[in-house]
């Protein structure tokens, strides 16, 4: 239990929110870990924000021009330095334990890949359920839908390897995922340890046929399938996202 974490963060016009994520890493009860601040050209005070951390941990990174999340993540994951990679947006945050007990359940299972349940807050206002997924997903599973949120992920990058992924606007995670995937399965760690924040600013939002898009435009211009297969496997998407919608979940006690 003294492996370095490399935690990856993209960040655009975040000054509202990032202060936030940023001390939920800095709270953390494991404290071998690096934190890659991938900033994207931004025009409020992100930057200002991040420098009023003065850690060693937190490593600030600056695209050249904005770029978007993929372009971030692909630059922090050749910067990385861990043989653990986990990663958190910022305007999220995680439990004060999420690193040590997932570190733990990867470690005393020897897995390669894990993530763990999560809830959502949209625009102030918490879901009343915690969102999970299959105890076990596989290089067949990943492709009928992305189960679990990209701050839900920890990976031994030892056996994973260097992921880097199109230039895709939206679903670049799920890219990520179904590249990992193909080498090690991914497994649940059935407790809730992240909190993904939605707002109305945030690139989450959007409507449904726009989100349905970005899955056929994942699969065409991301992974290179053709138009026809990409089709079929964005009408796959949608069926098994409303299983997960109704099926993998469970209520919140005392709400």
């Amino acid at each position: 239990m003294d492996d370095l974490i490399s935690i990856i963060m993209p960040a655009y016009n975040s000054g509202n929110y990032i202060e936030r994520s940023i001390s939920s890493v800095i709270d953390q009860t494991y404290n071998n870990w690096e934190l890659l601040i991938i900033d994207d050209c931004s025009t409020d005070n992100t930057i200002e924000v991040i420098k009023l951390f003065p850690d060693s941990r937190i490593r600030l990174l600056k695209n050249l021009r904005n770029s978007g999340a993929a372009v971030s993540r692909n630059y922090g994951l050749r910067e990385a330095r861990g043989r653990y990679i986990s990663f958190l947006d910022s305007d999220d945050v995680w439990a004060n334990d999420k690193l040590e007990k997932q570190l733990r359940f990867m470690q005393e299972n020897d897995y390669s890949f894990v993530f763990c349940d999560y809830r959502i807050c949209l625009n102030g206002v918490w879901e009343k359920v915690v969102r999970t997924g299959p105890n076990m997903v596989d290089k067949r599973k990943i492709i009928d839908y992305c189960y679990f949120s990209t701050i839900t992920v920890m990976y031994d990058a030892s056996r994973v390897g260097l992921i880097q992924i199109a230039d895709l606007k939206k679903n670049n995670d799920y890219a990520m995922w179904i590249q990992a995937l193909s080498k090690v399965d991914a497994y649940r760690l059935p407790e809730c340890l992240s909190y993904y924040i939605k707002h109305n600013d945030s690139i989450s939002s959007g409507s449904k046929f726009r989100l349905i898009k970005y899955h056929y435009i994942m699969w065409r211009d991301g992974i290179g399938k053709g138009k026809f297969v990409s089709f079929v496997l964005t009408i796959n998407n949608v069926f098994h996202g409303i299983i997960k919608r109704l099926f993998y979940k469970y209520n919140v006690k005392g709400e």
